[in-house]
């Protein structure tokens, strides 16, 4: 399970997500990697927010996996970012619109870190190994490939779970992420929605289909969330959802 606030705002939400989900986690058997971007590269509108400041972001980052004992996860999105974001994080993830960036894929295979592509809403699971070729040519093996969605039309995603099968045929481990595949991009208002509702339907489904496990945005209260707050999962609906993804996976 990757999990955890969409972007990081403070080091007691964090904290709240980080102690909820590392105890689920270690009773219900799954593996955890806490996830926040630190910083919101890729907005739709100039004023859109963007993070506390990075340095300040990635010192909280650096405190949840002191203090909760779990790995980390946040993205990069240039090439400089790298070597300073590989110093705190143990998972470098490369978002989906940047999936294509061959310096980019080259940057975070040398740093020898996990690895987590998402794979691009315009990419099929063929073009997303080879996006996976990319960062293993530089003799790191050590890649995730994430599905979270294909562009349908201009402003919906639809998920075709045919690709996770897909995308397992390079060899690498397979996550669904069931809380980007929700949204509804970029809409006339310039704000990403999403339809929260079908979050634990698309993990479910995900495990069905054979991933290797879930990436989940979660957070104490979306909707007070300057980013994802239309499908971001309530943190008290975290639970449920997790036993049942622990009894598909026959860990209960």
């Amino acid at each position: 399970m990757v999990a955890g606030p969409c972007v990081v705002e403070s080091y007691e939400i964090c904290a709240r997500v980080a102690e909820k989900l590392s105890r689920l986690a270690l009773q219900l058997g799954f593996g955890y990697v806490f996830k926040a971007s630190y910083r919101k590269a890729n907005r739709t509108r100039l004023t859109a927010f963007q993070g506390i400041g990075d340095d300040r972001a990635l010192e909280i980052l650096a405190r949840i996996k002191r203090d909760f004992g779990v790995p980390v996860l946040t993205d990069v999105h240039e090439t400089v970012e790298v070597p300073t974001v590989a110093e705190v994080a143990d998972v470098l993830q490369v978002p989906a619109f940047l999936a294509r960036q061959t310096a980019l894929l080259l940057s975070v295979g040398r740093t020898g870190k996990i690895i987590n592509l998402k794979k691009a809403q315009f990419m099929s699971a063929q073009a997303a190994l080879f996006a996976a070729e990319k960062v293993a040519s530089t003799g790191n093996p050590r890649i995730l490939l994430t599905e979270r969605g294909t562009f349908f039309g201009y402003e919906d995603l639809v998920v075709d779970f045919r690709n996770i099968p897909r995308l397992k045929e390079g060899g690498y481990p397979v996550l669904m992420d069931a809380t980007h595949a929700v949204q509804k991009p970029n809409t006339a208002a310039g704000v990403t929605l999403g339809e929260r509702a079908f979050v634990e339907l698309y993990a479910q489904l995900g495990v069905v289909a054979g991933a290797d496990g879930v990436f989940l945005e979660v957070h104490p209260e979306p909707e007070t969330s300057p980013s994802d707050a239309a499908t971001m999962l309530p943190l008290d609906r975290v639970e449920p959802l997790l036993q049942r993804l622990a009894q598909l996976y026959g860990l209960r």
